[in-house]
């Protein structure tokens, strides 16, 4: 059996519609694991399906109905996962790497993404974005409890600054996630210490780094090295500027 992501936008929200859907999938014997409501308009449907040219079949009887639009019929992906178990699909940009932006009170939200994210391990560059005292470190520390996955501090000024010069073996473990303040590693960051970001960057592993466009401005690593990018707000007109960052004006997430 095979699971598949099936979401579609209301063009008339008349009676029985939902109905009409789901007595069209049972005849087509696809089952239903799972149905949201995904934010004001759309719904969204875990199906399971053992023969895939029923899902063909669907794709056709769909395009004959007027009163929805089909918005996703695929293989799941992580974001539809997260759609169904939130209910709100996230705001997610084209651009490589893609940015996924977030507003704080979507805190929630974000760490269950990012932690899933992390649940999958491998060699994985993250990027945060965020004015001060946004939630970023909090974020990702939460995201890694919630992936049940150790971490260690790089360079942080979560309650003071640091800035490590050497790893232990343990703490080398390619599983654990290392954490990283990019302003505080390239303003202030030693010698030793920046030879040691050097290792870590061109090393595997998992790597969550804060202000990921200053460590592109003064290291020699690009934005293209990341995997994706999370923007944060307090608000979702606020504006992330980067002129000129010191370490006093970042000095906490």
């Amino acid at each position: 059996m095979k699971q598949l992501y099936f979401e579609y936008d209301i063009q008339v929200n008349r009676p029985g519609l939902l109905g009409a859907v789901t007595t069209l999938l049972g005849m087509l014997n696809l089952n239903i694991l799972q149905v949201t409501s995904i934010g004001q308009s759309r719904r969204g449907f875990l199906l399971e399906c053992e023969h895939p040219e029923k899902m063909q079949a669907l794709a056709r009887c769909l395009n004959e109905v007027e009163s929805i639009k089909v918005a996703f019929l695929r293989e799941t992906t992580l974001l539809d996962k997260i759609a169904l178990k939130h209910g709100v699909r996230l705001n997610v940009t084209g651009a490589n790497p893609p940015v996924y932006s977030f507003v704080r009170e979507e805190l929630g939200l974000l760490i269950n993404f990012l932690g899933d994210i992390l649940k999958k391990g491998g060699n994985t560059i993250i990027g945060i974005r965020g004015m001060p005292r946004v939630g970023k470190s909090e974020a990702s520390i939460a995201a890694c409890v919630y992936a049940n996955k150790r971490w260690t501090l790089i360079s942080s000024t979560i309650i003071r600054q640091t800035m490590r010069t050497h790893l232990s073996d343990e703490e080398s473990d390619t599983d654990k996630v290392l954490l990283i303040d990019a302003i505080t590693s390239t303003l202030r960051g030693t010698p030793a210490h920046k030879e040691l970001l050097s290792r870590i960057l061109a090393g595997p592993g998992i790597k969550i780094i804060e202000h990921p466009d200053v460590l592109a401005q003064n290291e020699n690593f690009s934005l293209a090295n990341f995997d994706l990018i999370i923007e944060l707000r307090h608000h979702p007109d606020e504006e992330i500027r980067l002129e000129n960052p010191s370490f006093n004006a970042f000095d906490i997430s």
